[in-house]
């Protein structure tokens, strides 16, 4: 079994075939979903589509593109959502994104920090994303961390060793989407090399980033079985192994899960 970590399931992109897509992600082994909130405004539609599977769970966040334009992300409201809702199982997607900057910078680290100071205060872990931002992110993740610890991961890794060892010595976990299978991305697959696997996770990232052999086309949940076996290649582990691991990694993370399923 595969779990597809991050996805967003909500996009529109999925409109037309949504029961076809989760037929698929079962035939092709994907266990557990996780579909991501971007926009708080739409955190109730991505609730409600967990209700379709109870193998899949959502996230509650603002994504660093959304942060301007969203409302504010009141930290005792988000506790309340997340106490009463089971299928939450994580906070954000937050983070930094200076490749587009459809934020301003200022904006986007505080809630960076607020999205922090929930997962401190529920033991949800934190869904980073950080793109063109390695040194900001560096920097928030030391400034936090110092402040108590807090459950996370950074999603969709794409940084340089710098990130991935600050990360790690954060105490989070670092996610491989299919991005690893581009031609392009032989720095990124050294660095990969380099995480333990013990903390390792793989996602999607759909609709977007499909992998080798399906790039240009819409990703989706099935499609992690051609990221998942790339992985074993460069890192010369049997399938078997990797499921199990990043299974279990997963669980470890997004310990909510068990209650969840308990409650479904």
């Amino acid at each position: 079994m595969l779990v597809d970590s991050h996805c967003h399931l909500d996009f529109p992109d999925f409109n037309e075939d949504m029961s076809l897509v989760m037929q698929r992600a079962e035939q092709s082994g994907i266990g557990i979903m996780q579909t991501i909130c971007t926009k708080i405004s739409q955190f109730p539609d991505v609730l409600a589509l967990t209700s379709r599977k109870n193998n899949l769970y959502c996230s509650i966040g603002i994504h660093p593109h959304n942060v301007e334009d969203e409302p504010e992300f009141r930290i005792e409201e988000v506790v309340k959502k997340i106490d009463d809702n089971g299928k939450v199982i994580g906070v954000g997607e937050t983070g930094l994104d200076y490749f587009y900057e459809n934020s301003p910078r200022e904006l986007q680290r505080a809630s960076f920090v607020t999205h922090i100071d929930v997962a401190r205060k529920t033991g949800l872990p934190v869904i980073i994303h950080s793109r063109e931002a390695d040194e900001d992110t560096i920097q928030i993740l030391g400034e936090e961390t110092k402040k108590g610890h807090f459950p996370g991961l950074i999603h969709c890794f794409t940084g340089g060793r710098n990130l991935a060892k600050t990360a790690l010595d954060c105490g989070l976990s670092i996610s491989l989407s299919g991005i690893i299978t581009f031609k392009n991305a032989a720095d990124l697959r050294a660095v990969a090399r380099e995480i333990p696997v013990d903390r390792l996770l793989l996602e999607t990232d759909s609709p977007f980033l499909a992998p080798i052999p399906c790039r240009g086309k819409r990703n989706e949940p099935s499609f992690l079985r051609h990221t998942a076996d790339f992985v074993t290649k460069m890192l010369e582990i049997d399938i078997k192994l990797l499921e199990t691991q990043t299974t279990d990694n997963f669980h470890k993370l997004f310990t909510r899960v068990c209650v969840s399923e308990e409650q479904s």
